[in-house]
């Protein structure tokens, strides 16, 4: 199995669990963190995206690659708990990274619509 595969499995699987938090389908906020983060809304979870972007930024400054990893890992981990609160996949992110392959940045910056 290619790592690109397993890592995609990887983040299914996680996505697929926090499903189970939501607490419409009976993640218990008092038993659960991502259940408790779910239950008081996107506040909550787009703080802690805020709070583990600064800490990876600190970790890159730092230059400690296993913090670097550990601080991403968070990130990622919120960022996929934001994706189940607005019923979106780690696939629907992949597909972009995908969509976006071999394009270069300042091209595929240039196709977005002004904002």
């Amino acid at each position: 199995m290619s790592q690109s595969l397993s890592g995609a499995d990887t983040l299914a699987r996680i996505a697929d669990t926090l499903e189970t938090r939501r607490p419409e389908n009976g993640g218990d906020p008092q038993s659960s963190y991502v259940a408790k983060l779910l239950a008081k809304g996107p506040d909550a979870f787009l703080k802690k995206i805020g709070e583990e972007a600064t800490e990876l930024v600190m970790a890159a400054k730092d230059g400690v690659p296993d913090r670097i990893i550990s601080e991403t890992a968070d990130l990622w981990f919120h960022c996929l708990v934001t994706l189940t609160h607005y019923n979106l996949r780690p696939e629907d992110v992949l597909a972009e990274l995908a969509r976006r392959e071999g394009l270069s940045g300042l091209e595929e910056k240039a196709r977005r619509p002004a904002s």
